[in-house]
C-alpha cells in the first residue's frame, strides 16, 4: 500500500480480493460512493467494482454534494448517466426524500463506501440508514466497506437526539460525536430495525479505537466542500451548531468551521468572554474576514478561530455551546434563530441539536451549564450500549 499506510479499509480488502460471497456468481451490485472512497493506492471504489471478477456494477447512487463531490451544502441534484460506464446514477439527494424501488430494481446488493465523519449531522450516515430501510423493503442486501472514524473511535460527546426531530441531519437517535465507524453504526442501527435488512460490514485490518487518521497512512480527501482538513473535522461537531443562526459557519473562507463570525461580533470581547471558561484544549484568537459566498458574503466580520491546543482535552460540542451561549447573550438584539422555512417545520437549530433546549434556553448561563451535564451524561450511557457492536479492539 502506498503512504506508509497500515490501515487497509473495506475498500482496499475488497481491491486486494477478499472473498464475499455477495459479490460472486453474477450478482448485479450498486454503489454508494464519492471522492472520499478511494483505496490506499487511489483507485476508486467506482473502478474497484465495476472490476469485479464476479459481480456486475449496475447502478450508482449519490449522495449529498453529488458523485464526485462537486456540490455545495443544501444543492439539489438529479439522476444522471455515468458517462463512462453508461449505468444509472441515482440522486439520493433530490426529488425523492425516500430510495424509490425503481432505483433498487437492477441490483441484488447495495454496497456503502463513503468516508463518513462520526458527526450526527452529517448526512452520509443518514443516507445510509435509508437506504437500509429501502432495502428491507425490497429484499436486497447492504454491504458496507468500513472506513476509520477520523475522530478516533473512544471519545463520545453530546445528547442524544429526542424522538420526533428526525432529519437527514439526524436520522437516529445518536448523540453528536458517535465514537463509531460507519460499519458499527450501520449495524447497531439496523440490530434495532422494526425491519432489519440484510447487512454485513466488510471490516478493516489494522485499525484501533485509539488512532487518529493520520495514524492510518491512509490519503485524506475532503469529504465535502467546506471540511477540506482534519482540522475542520475536530472543530466541526461544535460549530457547525452555527448552521442554525445568522452567525457564519466560515463558508466562504479559507477556514470554514474554524471560524464563525458576522458584521456585529466584537471578536476581541468574545475570545475574552469564551477565554474565561478555561475550557482545556482549546484557544480562540480573534480574527475579522470577509465571506465571499454565504451569510453576510462580502462584508467585514467579525469573530474567532479556534485553535485546538490538545485534541486528548478538546471538546467541540462544549466549545460550540459556550460560544452560542455568550453570542445569544452579548448580542441579544443582533443573533437570532434562522427561522423555519414553512409553517409548522422544525427551527434548524433543533434539528441540529436533537431538541428544543438550545434554542430555548442556551441564552441563560446556568442552562448552558445544566445542558452540558445532562449532555455528557447521554453520551457516557451512549459509550455503554454502543460495546456490543465494537468490531476493533
Amino acid at each position: 500500500m502506498s503512504r506508509g499506510a497500515i490501515v487497509r479499509t473495506g475498500l482496499d480488502r475488497l481491491f486486494e480480493g477478499a472473498f464475499h460471497p455477495w459479490l460472486q456468481g453474477g450478482s448485479r451490485i450498486g454503489l454508494i460512493t464519492n471522492p472520499t472512497g478511494i483505496t490506499s493506492e487511489f483507485v476508486s471504489s467506482v473502478e474497484v467494482c465495476a472490476g469485479l471478477p464476479d459481480a456486475k456494477l449496475t447502478a450508482l447512487y449519490a449522495c449529498e454534494h453529488g458523485l464526485d463531490g462537486e456540490l455545495q451544502a443544501g444543492v439539489r441534484f438529479g439522476d444522471t448517466v455515468h458517462p463512462r460506464l453508461g449505468i444509472p446514477v441515482f440522486s439520493l439527494y433530490g426529488e425523492h426524500k425516500k430510495v424509490t424501488p425503481s432505483m433498487l430494481a437492477g441490483v441484488d446488493t447495495v454496497l456503502f463506501d463513503i468516508q463518513d465523519i462520526g458527526v450526527r449531522y452529517y448526512t452520509y450516515a443518514s443516507t445510509l440508514f435509508q437506504m437500509m430501510e429501502a432495502c428491507a423493503e425490497a429484499g436486497k442486501r447492504m454491504l458496507v466497506l468500513d472506513r476509520p472514524n477520523p475522530l478516533g473511535g473512544e471519545a463520545v460527546e453530546g445528547g442524544v437526539l429526542s424522538a420526533g426531530y428526525e432529519s437527514l441531519v439526524g436520522a437516529w437517535r445518536i448523540p453528536i460525536r458517535t465514537g463509531l465507524t460507519v460499519g458499527e453504526l450501520a449495524l447497531m442501527v439496523n440490530s434495532q430495525a422494526d425491519v432489519p435488512c440484510e447487512l454485513d460490514v466488510i471490516t478493516m485490518d489494522g485499525w484501533k479505537r485509539d488512532f487518529h487518521f493520520t495514524d492510518t497512512g491512509l490519503p485524506w480527501m475532503l469529504p465535502s466542500p467546506n471540511v477540506p482538513t482534519l482540522n475542520t473535522i475536530q472543530v466541526y461537531p461544535g460549530t457547525c451548531l452555527f448552521e442554525g443562526t445568522n452567525v457564519s459557519e466560515g463558508r466562504g473562507t479559507t477556514i470554514p468551521f474554524e471560524w464563525i463570525g458576522a458584521p456585529w461580533i466584537d471578536g476581541h470581547q468574545l475570545a475574552a468572554r469564551f477565554r474565561s471558561y478555561g475550557l482545556k484544549g482549546v484557544h480562540v484568537h480573534p480574527v475579522y474576514m470577509s465571506p465571499t459566498f454565504s451569510k453576510h458574503a462580502g462584508e467585514l466580520c467579525g469573530g474567532i478561530r479556534i485553535f485546538i491546543t490538545d485534541s486528548s482535552e478538546f471538546r467541540a460540542v462544549e466549545t460550540g455551546l459556550v460560544l452560542l451561549h455568550e453570542l445569544a447573550s452579548l448580542y441579544s438584539e443582533e443573533f437570532h434563530w434562522l427561522e423555519p422555512p414553512r409553517p409548522g417545520s422544525r427551527y434548524f437549530i433543533d434539528l441540529l441539536t436533537g431538541g428544543k433546549e438550545v434554542r430555548e434556553g442556551i441564552h441563560i448561563q446556568e442552562n448552558l451549564f445544566d445542558l452540558v451535564e445532562t449532555w455528557n451524561a447521554q453520551a457516557k450511557e451512549w459509550g455503554e450500549r454502543r460495546k456490543p457492536f465494537l468490531l476493533y479492539p
